[in-house]
């Protein structure tokens, strides 16, 4: 089973990103900001991060940033999840290592094709 870190300050978008992601068959963590994150991942690297980009102590393009300089930080297929839609941002996202970018609001056809897109599923 692929394991999937929820990264998102929101706790109502974490808990429907994750009964998107398990009924897609995902085994789920979630972190409340980007350092928790990082701690996540430290303990135990997943298979891909759906990630927010405005959070609180740590914000979603640094903790990308921190992720891809972690010893196996490359692997994860990271996609973005948030209300950022301009082009600049996308880009910047992108440029750090993100894989995907999904804007909110999104609903599980999108997350499953995005997923799809990029392997996952």
């Amino acid at each position: 089973m692929k394991s999937c870190l929820i990264v998102d300050d929101s706790r109502v978008v974490r808990m429907v990103a994750r009964k998107i992601l398990e009924q897609l068959s995902f085994a789920t963590s979630e972190a409340a900001d980007g350092q928790q994150a990082v701690e996540a991942c430290k303990q135990n690297m997943p298979d891909a991060v759906l990630l927010d980009w405005n959070m609180p102590v740590m914000n979603g393009i640094e903790f990308l940033r921190a992720l891809r300089a972690m010893e196996g930080g490359d692997k994860p297929v990271v996609v973005f999840c948030t209300t950022e839609n301009e082009m600049s941002r996308i880009q910047e996202a992108l440029m750090a290592g993100a894989n995907e970018y999904i804007m909110k609001p999104f609903d599980g056809e999108i997350i499953q094709s995005k997923f799809q897109q990029v392997g996952l599923i």
